[in-house]
């Protein structure tokens, strides 16, 4: 879960971007760094392969400002959306505050929203976090195509536990920001409950 440096007096949190191949997590991503004032952000890296064009992760350190006398700071990664990089994925999920899935809304690609969705649990429960309890919002990404699933069908599908869901085009930013704010504030509430 976050850490916290009393000597710096910061508490950096843990977010992670997870979803199929091609779903969209790079972009939320690489729209946040874009539009994120240079002083509030640190450098993003990002690996590409010759099929996605995420191997390993995007690391975006993003400063929200002092919470009771300490700076906050996210730490934002995706995970590889290809099931043969679930080593990868189980790494990345280490220590982790709050998760963001990222569903692509495209017909033919309800199987893989399945699959990676079920992974994600899988690989949570492994570790010993439940992801019921996991602060999380999902996001139904490429809401502007012609063959998106209507959002309650996607709802019924990938959303029993009634989390907040969001619908984005994250290649023009929609629904991005409104998607991080929302894990964000989860995250910062159960940092609160871990307070007191």
């Amino acid at each position: 879960m976050s850490f916290v440096n009393y000597a710096t007096r910061e508490i950096n949190c843990k977010l992670v971007y997870y979803g199929p191949g091609l779903s969209g997590k790079t972009t939320n991503l690489q729209y946040i760094y874009a539009r994120t004032n240079p002083q509030t952000k640190g450098k993003m890296v990002t690996l590409a392969t010759e099929n996605e064009r995420t191997l390993f992760f995007d690391f975006l350190p993003l400063a929200i400002g002092p919470i009771r006398g300490f700076n906050v700071r996210f730490h934002l990664y995706t995970v590889p959306g290809q099931s043969y990089y679930d080593a990868s994925r189980r790494l990345i999920l280490k220590g982790v505050d709050g998760i963001i899935f990222v569903a692509d809304s495209q017909l033919h690609r309800m199987d893989e929203n399945l699959e990676s969705l079920s992974n994600l649990k899988n690989n949570l429960s492994d570790q010993g976090y439940d992801f019921k309890n996991m602060p999380h919002v999902l996001q139904y990404n490429k809401r502007d195509l012609a063959n998106a699933v209507p959002i309650s069908e996607l709802h019924k599908s990938l959303n029993p536990d009634e989390a907040q869901e969001f619908e984005a085009v994250a290649m023009q930013g929609i629904g991005v920001f409104e998607t991080l704010k929302a894990v964000s504030k989860l995250i910062l509430l159960a940092l609160k409950g871990e307070a007191s």
